[in-house]
């Protein structure tokens, strides 16, 4: 899985790459090779929003896109945030297209002649 990060307001070095790229490891497992995220941090600049780190996932998979987006006070825990809520989405997904699949196959056939 391809993983672009970008800072918005927000310089990206490399240690928060790697952490970025080790919360996302999880969901890379889960899904297939082609697919791509692009991460994007950024910060609100007024000083009256408590919680300005802002972490925002997009998730483009085979026929589906998942996002998520969540916000603190640390930059880092708001990647951790959004690495949850982006593997409890993406387990959903997974779940669903495995009923599906099971649904099709238990099935009878119903074909002509």
């Amino acid at each position: 899985m391809r993983i672009d990060v970008k800072g918005r307001n927000v310089p990206v070095n490399d240690e928060l790459r790697r952490r970025v790229d080790k919360k996302f490891a999880k969901v890379a497992r889960q899904v297939s090779v082609y697919a791509s995220m692009e991460v994007e941090l950024s910060e609100h600049r007024n000083p009256a929003i408590r919680d300005s780190q802002i972490a925002e996932v997009t998730l483009y998979l085979k026929g589906v896109t998942l996002r998520a987006c969540e916000e603190s006070e640390d930059m880092v825990h708001s990647v951790n945030l959004v690495a949850e809520d982006l593997s409890r989405q993406v387990k959903r997904h997974r779940d669903k297209r495995r009923k599906r699949r099971e649904a099709r196959q238990a099935s009878p056939r119903m074909g002509l002649g």
